[in-house]
């Protein structure tokens, strides 16, 4: 597990794609929490969830203290996460997706950073397009964007539960991307003993980064919108 940050109140993480955050009903052996509390060698209490299949930033608080002090600005909507996703085909240059889950209110921006031109290499029946994203989830329900790209029409490759097989094996096949296409690239918070802005970011890992250097190899010519 890599460190990225951590103090006496808390500590951020590295979070591979495929570890869970804390156990569920199937047990592993390896989560998240369990290996960050290991590697300091005290308690760790989490704050925030992030998907199984994505990687990126994880937060966890060192203190029930601290815990509540973040939890508090997760609610407040205060706290800003920004992630990196690979989405289907050519969404808006910049969108604002305002779509309830399962019941409850739900906000996400999406920007365009690049899009991937892969006519001729993909079959008839793949869209040829895909584009690199920035997304800002203002609010944190499940799944929320990748629920939110698939509301948009563009859901994220490699998403098994909400994209399409066919279009996840030919990026596997074609790029050697074989996760989900989502990454917490940074998050920013105030401190919760001091209330300074911390701002801790991740850099896409292997398993992400060198997919997306194959697909610019084959769609030299991909620009943004």
């Amino acid at each position: 597990m890599e460190f990225l940050y951590a103090d006496e109140h808390l500590c951020a993480v590295m979070k591979p794609s495929g570890l869970l955050v804390h156990r569920g009903p199937d047990r592993p052996r390896h989560v998240a929490m369990t290996l960050a509390r290991d590697g300091l060698g005290r308690h760790v209490y989490p704050v925030h969830r992030l998907d199984r299949a994505a990687s990126g930033v994880l937060i966890f608080a060192l203190t029930s203290a601290a815990a509540a002090a973040i939890q508090a600005q997760f609610v407040a909507g205060t706290i800003v996460k920004r992630y990196l996703a690979l989405a289907r085909g050519k969404p808006p240059a910049e969108a604002v997706i305002d779509h309830p889950i399962e019941g409850a209110p739900a906000l996400t921006t999406i920007r365009a950073l690049e899009t991937f031109d892969l006519r001729g290499q993909a079959p008839p029946e793949i869209n040829p397009y895909a584009t690199l994203l920035e997304a800002f989830p203002k609010t944190g329900r499940t799944h929320q964007i990748r629920r939110h790209c698939k509301h948009l029409g563009h859901p994220l490759v490699g998403d098994v539960r909400y994209g399409k097989g066919p279009l996840n094996h030919f990026y596997a096949d074609a790029a050697g991307l074989n996760r989900l296409a989502l990454h917490a690239l940074e998050i920013r918070f105030a401190h919760p003993a001091d209330g300074r802005e911390i701002v801790v970011s991740a850099s896409p890992p292997p398993d992400l980064s060198e997919p997306l250097t194959r697909l610019r190899a084959l769609a030299p010519c991909s620009a943004g919108p």
